[in-house]
């Protein structure tokens, strides 16, 4: 079966407002309907690897020549910093059920119980197979 990256956006969807300036009980209900999801895929065995990212202010580049000390440093950044979130690797039968659950990923609740609408980019993961579109 193929493997698929689900990237998710740090662009808030349709709300401008950061989460640490949400609700409690709106930061709780996000983060259990990503536990109630996580767990549906776990037990199917879709999931392989969920993880959500620390603030972009946490990011580091680190640069090395496999000899001297790295060198780490706050930038410059590609995109990524700003706009990934968090990341899902599911194992599923097709490119359909991979972009059906990164659906319902983006429709995790916000203020209010809204959804998001938070953008996640779907992207197959290269294995053996990869090149046979």
């Amino acid at each position: 079966m193929p493997k698929f990256l689900l990237m998710v956006d740090h662009d808030g969807g349709v709300f401008e407002q950061p989460m640490d300036e949400w609700d409690p009980g709106d930061i709780a209900a996000h983060f259990d309907y990503y536990a109630a999801l996580t767990e549906e895929l776990v037990e199917s065995g879709e999931m392989v690897h969920f993880t959500g990212l620390a603030d972009p202010r946490l990011a580091r580049i680190v640069r090395s020549d496999g000899v001297s000390a790295p060198v780490v440093t706050d930038g410059p950044f590609p995109e990524s910093k700003e706009v990934l979130a968090g990341f899902n690797v599911v194992d599923v039968e097709s490119e359909a059920r991979a972009v059906e659950i990164a659906a319902r990923i983006s429709a995790v609740p916000g203020p209010g119980g809204v959804p998001t609408r938070q953008p996640v980019e779907v992207r197959q993961v290269m294995n053996d197979t990869a090149f046979d579109l």
